[in-house]
Parts: structure tokens; C-alpha cells; sequence
């Protein structure tokens, strides 16, 4: 019978060994073994590992924990933040459980990648080129939003002169200035809460807002204020699709304000990113398919009248401007070989068609 791979001293040894084998997250938990995303999978680092104890966990977190961050944790029982050791930078997180204290770590790649190394469409490029408006990135947890949000930022850091403000909880990727000013603040260590952010940013003469999330009310309606008054927004939210996060936010305010916030959003709305990250057929990576909606005069009189379910028609049509169905990316990216059919069906938005497509 072979040895077990003991628990190792501190958190930094698990996320080299994560960086060294291109891993998304690290998973750190009592009662379980280490494990790992890898290409979209969530695995034991080794099958013949200890299983961790609620004392190893949380000496393992104090070990790295800074001292602010600790006492956020055991005063509120969570705390997210951005753990930069000298080899890398990772999204931390904090939670205490029925069995101990729990970590997820989250690796970022400390190189910022082009838009064309991403391989999102040039179609996206005009929506950067505006002055004001909101422009969306959704998609599920570890879809590749913050990836995509930081690339595009870079874009228009490269290509205008203008001030960025950035507010993101933790800060993900480090964004020096280059023909822009960039000013990055943090959630939590620079500011209360994004909405507190926002609107001291509004004071800050910004020309570019990026919003890491809108999670409320509060933000959401903000963040459209500032696209409708001379800022160009650009915002994540936890959406699959552009008729879903549409609904989400209109969903996310009163009744009585609903009609005035469609024509808010049906004017200052530049278009709407939607991802999600498909493991490959090999096993060795995952593919990108991607969804980007456009606001030409059809769907913003759609946004307007309240009538998103037709937003899938619209962009059917909207094809020669660059619009892109969700469905059609997962078929190119099967009839390409890239990915299985069972993987494609199981993200699709309309099953039944996109299965006569793949036939």
C-alpha cells in the first residue's frame, strides 16, 4: 500500500504547483483532499492525499491571512480579497462552514491578453470607440468575465487618451497607464461597497467606469445614471444570455420605475458580451463561446416596449453587424471538432435546435 502525500505547510506550495499546471482553482477544505479545477473539472491534486482536518485548514488560512483580513473573517465569517505573494496573484476566499474554515483560491494570470489572443470578434471593438453608454460582460462564475473585462480595458488604454476608474472586488489584473490614467480601487480596502465607489467616481471627472460587479439596486441604477450622463460603463453581471441579463435588470427595480428604466437602458445600452468557458474535447483546455449582442434602433425599441423575448429574432437578422447567438457559437465550435456534442446541448439556450443543427 502506498504513502499518503501529507498536508503541506502553507497555502503558497498548493498555488505553485496550481500555476505549474494550469489550473483555475484550488480548493482548500476539511474533511476532503486538496483538490483543483483543471480545464473546467474539479479533482483531487493526488488521489493518495490526507484528508484535511478542520485544525490543519485553519492554520493553513491564518498562515497567509492578513491581519485585516482576518478579522474581517471571524467578525463577519467571509472574507474575498486579492492574495499577491512574489510569484503570483490569486482571488482569495474565506468561509467559515459546519466543518472549518474553508479557501477557494482563484489563479489570474498576472499577463494581460489581447483581444485578438482571447479570440473575441473584432464586432466588439466599435462598442469601445463610444463616449458614453453600457457596455455588459455576463456570463456564470469562472466564465472568463474578469479576463474579458480586463482585455477590453487594456484596449481602450492603448487606443484613447482618458481617465479609467476601475472598482472590483478584489482587483484582478493590474492595469498600468498607457495612453490612458488608470486609477484601480478595491472593494473593501479602498472603498465600503461598489455603490459607495460609484458614486464617488462620478465626482473623479472619469471619461471609462469599470464596475467588477452590479450585485443591487443601488449599483445598477448608478451605473445606467452614469452611462446616460457622458460615461462609458462597462459592468459584469452573473447572467447566461443578453435577454436574460436584460430582464435581470429591469427585474431588479420597482414596478413603478420599470418603464422609465427601459427607456434608460434601451438608450444608453452599447451591447451585451455573453461567455461561458466549454471544456474541449481532448481534455486539455476549454474553448471560448461567446454571444454579443449590439443595440441597433430594432433592439432598443424591443428594450422599450418590454418585449426581450423577441431580442433572438433581432439578432438572428443582426448578424451583418456583428451579432452572434450563443447557440451558434457551440455549434461552430463543434462542427470545428473543438468540442463535444454532448457539451455543446448541455449549454445551449434552445436545445431542441440547436440538436438539429449539430444533427
Amino acid at each position: 500500500m502506498s504513502e499518503t502525500i501529507p498536508i503541506l505547510d502553507h497555502v503558497d506550495e498548493y498555488l505553485k504547483l496550481a500555476q505549474e499546471y494550469d489550473v483555475s482553482d484550488v480548493h482548500i477544505a476539511p474533511g476532503t483532499q486538496p483538490k483543483w479545477r483543471r480545464f473546467g473539472l474539479l479533482q483531487p491534486i493526488w488521489e493518495n492525499a490526507d484528508l484535511i482536518t478542520d485544525e490543519q485548514s485553519e492554520k493553513l488560512a491564518r498562515g497567509y491571512l492578513p491581519e485585516p483580513e482576518l478579522q474581517r473573517l471571524i467578525e463577519t465569517g467571509d472574507v474575498d480579497f486579492a492574495y499577491a505573494p512574489d510569484f503570483g496573484r490569486f482571488r482569495a476566499s474565506v468561509v467559515k462552514t459546519r466543518l472549518g474554515w474553508e479557501m477557494v483560491f482563484r489563479v489570474i494570470s498576472t499577463d494581460l491578453r489581447t483581444m485578438a489572443q482571447l479570440g473575441l470578434p473584432e464586432a466588439i471593438k466599435p462598442l469601445l470607440e463610444y463616449h458614453n453608454g453600457l457596455v455588459l460582460v455576463t456570463g456564470a462564475v469562472g466564465s472568463g468575465k474578469s479576463t474579458t473585462l480586463a482585455s477590453l480595458i487594456d484596449e481602450i488604454n492603448k487606443q484613447r487618451n482618458d481617465h479609467i476608474i476601475t472598482l472590483e472586488d478584489p482587483i484582478e489584473y493590474v492595469i498600468t497607464s498607457d495612453n490612458c490614467h488608470v486609477n484601480q480601487r478595491e472593494v473593501h480596502t479602498h472603498t465600503e461597497s461598489f455603490s459607495q465607489a460609484l458614486r464617488a467616481a462620478l465626482r473623479e471627472d472619469p471619461d471609462i467606469i469599470m464596475v467588477g460587479e452590479m450585485r443591487d439596486l443601488e449599483t445598477i441604477s448608478l451605473a445606467i445614471t452614469a452611462a446616460e450622463t457622458g460615461h462609458l460603463v462597462l459592468a459584469t453581471l452573473h447572467t447566461g444570455s443578453a435577454s436574460r441579463t436584460l430582464d435581470r435588470i429591469l427585474d431588479v427595480f420597482p414596478t413603478d420605475q420599470r418603464e422609465q428604466i427601459r427607456i434608460m437602458v434601451g438608450e444608453s445600452l452599447r451591447g451585451v458580451i455573453s461567455q461561458q468557458l466549454v471544456p474541449n474535447k481532448d481534455g486539455t483546455g476549454r474553448e471560448l463561446a461567446l454571444e454579443l449582442l449590439v443595440n441597433t434602433a430594432a433592439v432598443s425599441a424591443i428594450i422599450r416596449d418590454g418585449k426581450t423575448f423577441m431580442l433572438p429574432g433581432v439578432m438572428q437578422t443582426g448578424k451583418k453587424v456583428g451579432m452572434i447567438m450563443m447557440d451558434d457559437a457551440l455549434a461552430e465550435l463543434y462542427h470545428e471538432g473543438k468540442i463535444t456534442k454532448e457539451e455543446a446541448l448541455g449549454r445551449a439556450i434552445d436545445r431542441t435546435t440547436l440538436s438539429a443543427a449539430l444533427g
